[in-house]
């Protein structure tokens, strides 16, 4: 036992600060558990301290360059197995935790689709569905935490703050001119837009230039005008029908078999009718594709004493999420002419043609318009 004398001018006979924390170096060989209480608490115990106010928690520094090095491991541990990318939004694991975005794990059930192959985790083979794998939440609020670059500012922001940084706040982001609907092309950063508007040329244009830049913005809102009183002038047709219908993937009887899809026979408007439907127009390989498209066709079944004019359509189903703008489409039906020609599906991208793809079934709506003459 080391024994400290008290110092004189000590209160209450109490030991001084110093030569506690002389006697604890002595000891143990390093600066004193006082003088750290000292440290934590600002300069001492002076008279400036305030003894009611609680200790600041104490925060371990990181050696510089060992944050950097921290979030790189965090990105190899938490990138998607396929693509090796942060996922940008929802995470699925199989049943051994291995990690897939949602755009890979949707292509992986595509592409075992097509191939009639048991889709499998890249990482370790084991089975993945829709029913077998699940979304990891845990990882979904980790990665949008992970600080990523802006790519017009290069400024570090969280990532679940970086879209609403680079719509409303950075400065740095690509802009157009208020003037675009007059023809202006200028794009440029946010900061110089001010600037540019004041110089822009385009509101001192005459009229006569004006009228060949808003005969251009017509000729799409035309055809968009002419969509939407298409489909109004149909629905006050005196017979409608619609139906839900279930596409189902069958396979070819070819030595390379294809992909197809088919409807069950479905009644409307007191007929039968059968639709199908084929991936990239039965090209050879469509899994080697990355551009996907869907093309179907409406057969009639019935037989009929006279030809029946109709319009149809293709939308989604109530249930789905896949996006796919409106055609509509004419064909007279005899007992001679009673299948369509193939037609595009809608559909916007590849994206969404894999999503279709990927589902067990494929669930849409038609909608057929008897024309009468």
């Amino acid at each position: 036992m080391v024994g400290v004398a008290a110092t004189p001018g000590s209160s209450s006979g109490g030991l001084g600060v110093v030569a506690v924390g002389a006697a604890l170096e002595a000891v143990v060989g390093g600066p004193s558990m006082l003088e750290e209480v000292s440290i934590r608490r600002g300069e001492g115990l002076g008279p400036e301290s305030d003894p009611d106010e609680p200790p600041p928690k104490k925060r371990m520094r990181l050696p510089e360059g060992e944050s950097g090095k921290l979030e790189e491991r965090l990105y190899s541990v938490l990138c998607c197995t396929v693509c090796l990318d942060l996922p940008k939004a929802s995470v699925y694991q199989c049943t051994n935790g291995h990690l897939m975005c949602a755009g890979c794990f949707i292509h992986l059930l595509a592409d075992s689709r097509l191939k009639e192959e048991q889709a499998t985790c890249p990482n370790c083979r084991c089975e993945i569905s829709k029913s077998l794998c699940c979304r990891n939440l845990a990882v979904e609020k980790a990665v949008s935490e992970l600080p990523t670059d802006c790519p017009f500012c290069l400024k570090q922001f969280p990532r679940s703050s970086l879209e609403r940084h680079q719509r409303e706040e950075c400065q740095d982001r690509v802009t157009q001119c208020k003037y675009k609907r007059i023809g202006c092309p200028w794009k440029g950063p946010f900061h110089e837009l001010p600037a540019h508007e004041e110089e822009c040329c385009h509101p001192t244009k005459t009229g006569t230039e004006l009228m060949g830049i808003l005969g251009e913005m017509d000729q799409s809102h035309r055809r968009e005008l002419t969509l939407y009183n298409s489909i109004f002038s149909l629905l006050c047709y005196e017979k409608i029908g619609f139906t839900e219908v279930q596409f189902r993937p069958y396979r070819t009887d070819d030595f390379i078999t294809r992909l197809y899809y088919e409807t069950p026979r479905f009644t409307v408007l007191n007929q039968t009718w059968v639709l199908k439907a084929r991936v990239n127009d039965s090209e050879r390989n469509p899994n080697l594709s990355c551009k996907r498209t869907l093309s179907f066709q409406l057969i009639l079944k019935s037989k009929v004493n006279s030809a029946i004019e109709c319009s149809f359509l293709l939308l989604k189903g109530p249930y789905d999420d896949v996006r796919i703008k409106p055609v509509i489409h004419h064909h007279a039906f005899s007992n001679d002419t009673n299948e369509t020609d193939y037609v595009p599906l809608p559909i916007t991208d590849s994206v969404e043609c894999n999503k279709l793809l990927a589902a067990k079934n494929i669930n849409l709506r038609l909608f057929i318009f008897q024309i009468q003459k």
